[in-house]
């Protein structure tokens, strides 16, 4: 896979899939999969045992992994998803929207 668009911490939108149009944070990002956890987004129903932390067991709602392409990065004064651009700041390489010009990092 190509440098990353997406990373850790980030905002996202989801711009595909059944939470399309919904917006999270990133929690892990997964690159030999391709995929990013999202807090909020790709909801699933897990089922746990009986243990001494969960006595009665049951089921828990937790993010599953999206994949990337189903991903952009949200941009809050833009109010959407934006295309990032790579632009040379000193020795640093900074993400920048293509809408606002505004730093994503």
């Amino acid at each position: 896979m190509s440098v990353a668009r997406i990373k850790k911490n980030d905002t996202v939108i989801a711009i595909a899939g059944e939470s399309a149009g919904k917006t999270g944070k990133v929690l892990r990002v997964l690159p030999k999969k391709g995929k990013a956890v999202v807090q909020g987004l790709n909801m699933v129903k897990k089922a746990i045992r009986r243990s001494q932390t969960a006595p009665e067991g049951g089921f828990v709602d937790r993010e599953a992994p999206i994949d990337l392409s189903n991903l952009m990065p949200y941009d809050p004064d833009a109010k959407k998803g934006v295309r990032i651009r790579r632009v040379r700041e000193g020795d640093k390489v900074v993400r920048k929207s293509k809408a606002t010009g505004k730093s994503l990092d």
